[in-house]
């Protein structure tokens, strides 16, 4: 995989970076760390620039995020409450959660898909319920490319102040990726035990 991801970015420069930060939009498998580190590595001994990289990798990270908020919005809130119906027991879920979701996202929906695309795996994720919740597409876009723009321009900063040191900044990258899923999964059963406390009392 890196050995691919570092052919494309020397074979097509700016066009390969936006292209390889769509893509790992679209199959999060893909490490943004390794792409973006690699890329600041690039400016210390080729003629790109760390700006026109920042700016290739918000574009790529920009289209990936509108295609996955496309998939959203063609994901009907009736579809997902009929399939909660019949499956939603497993999950915990029930009708009406659906709507409830979308409640709360249309509140705190720019706070969560700025601050999301922060979090690996989930930075990408994060598009599909803004599309499915219909959050306004200029408010999605704004927080999209300001949270996106942060992102890419620490480790595009990172990876050029750390030079031919590039592949260690990635791969501390790793660590940070797994204590923030650890968090996030520990936060996800904490809010279900804390949903199914509720509804005990509401009953």
């Amino acid at each position: 995989m890196q050995e691919w991801v570092i052919h494309i970015m020397n074979q097509y420069g700016y066009v390969g970076i936006a292209l390889l930060i769509a893509i790992e939009n679209l199959f999060p498998p893909i490490p943004s760390e390794l792409i973006l580190t690699f890329g600041g590595f690039m400016t210390t001994y080729t003629s790109m620039n760390i700006w026109i990289v920042t700016l290739s990798a918000t574009i790529g990270s920009v289209a990936g995020a509108i295609v996955l908020y496309g998939v959203g919005r063609l994901l009907p809130a009736e579809k997902m409450d009929r399939f909660i119906g019949k499956w939603g027991h497993v999950l915990g879920l029930k009708k009406g959660d659906v709507e409830r979701a979308d409640n709360w996202f249309n509140r705190r929906g720019a706070s969560t898909v700025f601050f999301c695309r922060f979090i690996p795996l989930v930075r990408s994720l994060i598009s599909i319920p803004a599309g499915m919740a219909r959050m306004r597409r200029g408010r999605f876009l704004l927080y999209t490319i300001l949270g996106s723009a942060i992102w890419n321009v620490v480790l595009v900063l990172l990876g050029a102040f750390a030079g031919a040191g590039w592949e260690r900044v990635s791969q501390s990258m790793n660590l940070y990726t797994y204590i923030a899923l650890a968090v996030m999964a520990v936060g996800g059963v904490g809010f279900v035990v804390w949903i199914s406390k509720k509804r005990k009392n509401q009953k």
